[in-house]
This record gives structure tokens, C-alpha cells and sequence, in this order.
């Protein structure tokens, strides 16, 4: 009776084991169906944006035309050549209503729309230009932020892919030699280009800042600029010799930092052809 007792044992003991490896193999096939299915739809939204991107050629060589004299004779008095975009708005805006401008940076991966949802602070943190959710998102800013780029901050968000893609290559900013030689930031919408000089590249806090400084004062703008520009740490660069003062537009690009879910990484830029009226 015990021989025959430990023969069931081991019977039972391989059933158990083989349920087991079966339970597994169908886990391990669920999961590499659904990691095949994110990456494939994850590459369709980056093929779709470098179509976009293909569309919207870049030539370097040519300026762009600004919508105004004095704003043309500042970019040139610093020779400022601003690259030539192809942007068709209405295409853009037929993909997608809630594209409301483009940003461009040379020598960067960064060569997006920027869209802005009416009613959803974040919905493009996790939604794609054809509204499907997953990564890479988009480029976006926040509601209620103003789409003429006009508030003392606009801040721009972005995925830090791995790829490099969307806000990834910000991060090429951590090197000083880069930092040294890339120094605007392209800003296209329908009416206007706003060029931006980057004065600031540094890890920052995860903080909410349009929450955390009063932009509307002069303190508060004042102390923004500098917590940005004192950061001391190895990957953080400044440019001393640009001047920033409260009654510019700057503008702030955000992205994550790998194994740091409580910092971000932030490019800060002030607009150098400011309006007329400025």
C-alpha cells in the first residue's frame, strides 16, 4: 500500500507541475502577445510622426519669414537664422484639431506638433495623435496655458522614450559640449516663429511649476529663473551671459529621468523675438 501510495504521490506531484508549466506557457504567451501589440502600436505612432516630420521639411539654409519687421531685425542683429518649415496647418489640423503649433530643436530627435486638449489637463501624456492610448503620447502643454505662447512660462511635456524619440534626446543637453553648441529652441504656429534661446538645462524637482512660483509677480518669476540657473550638479549648464528678466516669455520643455520617478529634466528657454508691443 505505501509503494502504490507514493506512485499516486508522484503521480499527482507531475500533474501539479505539469498544470503548473502550463499555466505558465499560456502567462508567457499572453504577455508577449500584449508587449508585440504595445511596440507595434508604438512604432505605427512613431512612423506616424516621422511622416508628419518627412512632410514638414527642414531646410536649414533658409529663414523663415516672421510676422514682423522688428522681430526679423532682432533675429538678425544676433544672426539668427531661423530653418524653413513646409508646415501645412490644415493637413495638421485634419490629423488632429488639437494641434496647435510645432516645435523643432537641430540637432535633436525633437521635431514635433505640439497639441493642447480642451479639457483634459494630461490627455496626451498617454494618448497618440489618432487618439489610442499608449506611448509615445504626444508633445503637449497643459490647458489652460496659452496657445500664442504668451504666458510668462509655457511649459511643453514629453515621454523620455528609450529610443530617444519624443523628449528623449533632451537629455543631450547633460553634456556641456552640446549644451555649448545648441543653443535655441523653434517654435511654429500658423501665425508666427518664435525663436528661444536656452539659457538653462538641469534636474529638477517633479513639482507642478505653474503651481509652485507665481509667474504674475516679479518675485516669483525672478525665482524660478533662479532656482533653474543654480542647480549645481554635473549634467547642469547655464548660459550667464543671457539675460532674463520678469516681462519675458520663457519656455520650459519636461521629461522624465530614468530610475528617478521624482525629478524631471528640464530645458528652460526665453524668447528672444518678443512682439512688437514688448
Amino acid at each position: 500500500m505505501q509503494q502504490s501510495d507514493k506512485k499516486n504521490a508522484k503521480r499527482s506531484n507531475k500533474r501539479f507541475y505539469q498544470i503548473l508549466l502550463f499555466v505558465f506557457v499560456i502567462a508567457l504567451v499572453i504577455v508577449l502577445i500584449f508587449m508585440g501589440k504595445s511596440y507595434i502600436a508604438q512604432k505605427q505612432a512613431q512612423n506616424h510622426y516621422e511622416e508628419l516630420a518627412g512632410a514638414a521639411v527642414t531646410n536649414e539654409d533658409t529663414e523663415t519669414v516672421t510676422d514682423s519687421t522688428q522681430q526679423e531685425d532682432i533675429l538678425a542683429e544676433r544672426g539668427i537664422v531661423v530653418p524653413e518649415k513646409n508646415l501645412d496647418w490644415e493637413a495638421l489640423q485634419s490629423e488632429n484639431e488639437d494641434i496647435y503649433a510645432w516645435i523643432y530643436i537641430p540637432n535633436t530627435q525633437v521635431d514635433y506638433p505640439i497639441l493642447q486638449h480642451p479639457t483634459e489637463a494630461d490627455y496626451y501624456l498617454d494618448h497618440n495623435l489618432d487618439d489610442s492610448t499608449g506611448y509615445p503620447g504626444c508633445i503637449y502643454s497643459q490647458n489652460p496655458s496659452s496657445k500664442e505662447f504668451m504666458d510668462p512660462l509655457t511649459v511643453l511635456y514629453g515621454h523620455n522614450m528609450k529610443n530617444g524619440t519624443m523628449f528623449g534626446s533632451l537629455h543631450e543637453f547633460e553634456d556641456n559640449e552640446f549644451f555649448e553648441q545648441n543653443s535655441y529652441i523653434y517654435i511654429y504656429t500658423p501665425e508666427k516663429t518664435l525663436v528661444y534661446e536656452i539659457f538653462s538645462a538641469c534636474e529638477f524637482s517633479d513639482a507642478h511649476l505653474m503651481y509652485t512660483y507665481n509667474f504674475g509677480e516679479t518675485s516669483g518669476f525672478n525665482q524660478f529663473v533662479d532656482d533653474v540657473s543654480s542647480v549645481r550638479a554635473m549634467n547642469a549648464h547655464v548660459r550667464s551671459d543671457v539675460e532674463v528678466e520678469y516681462g519675458d516669455y520663457l519656455l520650459t520643455l519636461s521629461t522624465c529621468i530614468k530610475n528617478k520617478p521624482e525629478n524631471r529634466w528640464l530645458v528652460t528657454a526665453v524668447l528672444v523675438n518678443k512682439p512688437e508691443n514688448e
